[in-house]
């Protein structure tokens, strides 16, 4: 049983719900990246989600993008994620941490190599966004051989024909994308989020959702770009590194930052 799974055991037997954070690992440099990290649990989050940075982040909206570039720029590469990972764990060995992602990054370092040393360093799972169940033998098959969740993702565009599909090698839970579009472009609808993420469970499975302000789904509730935005959203003297006020002061609708997307400047695997 990994951290993931006795994490959600946990909260059933107390009939209550998870609450996944998402941040961007090294956003806006590593040393508070890892403050607000190890800063997520005091504020009430059972689950983090730790973005590795990548230049083709092709499911994500500006909130992410940006983040990503910001981390990019500051020279985080995944040697430096997992040494967060690392360096986490430290002074805690329970919080579940679930790396997201794409795959590049991942296969230029090399998938054996990547998962002992994900394993190693305290990762309890992975969203790997661009890698269909028809490719399972890549990395979701090897992830659980190795002892790794891997999350697969389901939207509202997932028909009962595919979900079957979807749900075969999953673990850990169900990451139901409850908008269509990018993250952060809308707000989710609690009444279609409600009934298709019971439907997503495949039985008692978790569900998580993304693009949602308030708690709809049955298991679990998060919103990677929502987050973010209320941190960069904030004047630089109201940014405090350390995350234990955020799940109760963040904004009904908090800005996103207000900068351009740059042109792609071109694939740096970390390393």
């Amino acid at each position: 049983m990994t951290r993931i799974d006795a994490t959600f055991a946990a909260l059933k037997a107390q009939g209550k719900k998870a609450f996944v954070a998402y941040i961007m690992g090294g956003d806006p440099d590593a040393e508070t990246s890892l403050a607000v990290m190890q800063g997520l649990p005091g504020a009430g989050v059972d689950i983090i989600e730790l973005g590795m940075p990548f230049t083709d982040p092709m499911a994500d909206g500006p909130t992410i993008q940006l983040a990503g570039q910001r981390a990019l720029d500051g020279g985080m590469t995944m040697d430096r994620v997992l040494d967060m990972v690392r360096a986490f764990r430290k002074g805690d060995a329970t919080t579940p941490i679930v790396l997201m992602g794409y795959y590049n990054p991942i296969y230029s370092r090399g998938v054996d190599r990547f998962l002992a040393e994900a394993k190693e360093a305290g990762i309890d799972g992975l969203i790997v966004v661009d890698l269909p169940p028809e490719e399972d033998s890549e990395l979701c098959l090897p992830a659980q051989a190795a002892g790794l969740n891997f999350i697969r993702l389901a939207t509202p565009t997932t028909d009962d024909k595919r979900l079957p599909k979807v749900l075969q090698n999953t673990s850990g839970f169900v990451y139901y994308v409850s908008v269509t579009g990018i993250t952060g472009a809308a707000a989710a609808q609690a009444a279609d989020v409600g009934a298709r993420s019971g439907a997503d469970q495949g039985g008692d499975r978790p569900a998580g959702d993304r693009g949602l302000r308030h708690h709809h789904a049955r298991s679990g509730a998060g919103s990677p770009a929502w987050p973010m935005a209320a941190w960069w959203g904030r004047p630089s003297s109201r940014r405090s590194a350390r995350a234990s006020p955020w799940p109760r002061c963040w904004p009904a609708s908090p800005p996103l930052p207000q900068a351009p997307i740059r042109p792609d400047p071109g694939l740096r695997p970390g390393g």
